[in-house]
């Protein structure tokens, strides 16, 4: 069965609790196999008889709000996928740099040329954004905290996730292909 790797938006937030028993209870009474989570940020790995990451979207999707009543927004990639992500960050950090950190943003949707133009136009201040495939990688110089960025992105790119570059590199390293 094919692996994927999911990244939930918004949950363990406010109201928007989802704990790692109660998830992984959800995903194996559903059927699916070979269920880990990585920190309490939504970080999942799983094997579905589905081969599609947009149709494992779509039913994890249906499972949370079904399980939660809440809409969970989900990112579902390949192990190949998560690893190429991690191999990005690693020579974006290298050719780049950064003294604040690095994140990355995973999208709902892979962006058309006109959007990633519009993303990586937001470099600048002391960040840098990089687009490859459906990830956002940015480099910051100053406090990721003091950056408007985030919230910009995801008008402009649509729904993801952030993740810190350890975070994928630590699931890059544990559930890559």
């Amino acid at each position: 069965m094919p692996t994927h790797i999911a990244f939930l938006r918004a949950v363990n937030i406010g109201k928007r609790q989802y704990k790692t028993t109660d998830l992984k209870a959800a995903l194996e009474g559903a059927g699916y196999g070979e269920v880990e989570t990585y920190i309490q940020t939504g970080n999942i790995k799983l094997t579905s008889p589905l081969r599609s990451s947009a149709k494992v979207e779509d039913a994890l999707e249906a499972l949370f709000l079904a399980d939660r009543g809440f809409d969970v927004v989900t990112m579902a990639f390949t192990p190949r996928q998560i690893s190429q992500i991690a191999a990005d960050a690693d020579e974006l950090a290298e050719e780049h740099g950064f003294a604040y950190g690095q994140y990355v943003t995973v999208l709902k949707t892979e962006p058309t040329a006109e959007v990633r133009e519009s993303l990586e136009a937001l470099s600048g201040n002391g960040e840098r954004l990089v687009v490859r495939g459906r990830a956002v990688h940015m480099l910051y110089d100053v406090p990721y905290g003091t950056s408007p960025t985030g919230a910009r992105l995801e008008k402009i790119a649509g729904p993801g996730t952030n993740r810190n570059g350890k975070v994928i590199r630590a699931l890059a390293e544990m559930w890559g292909g």
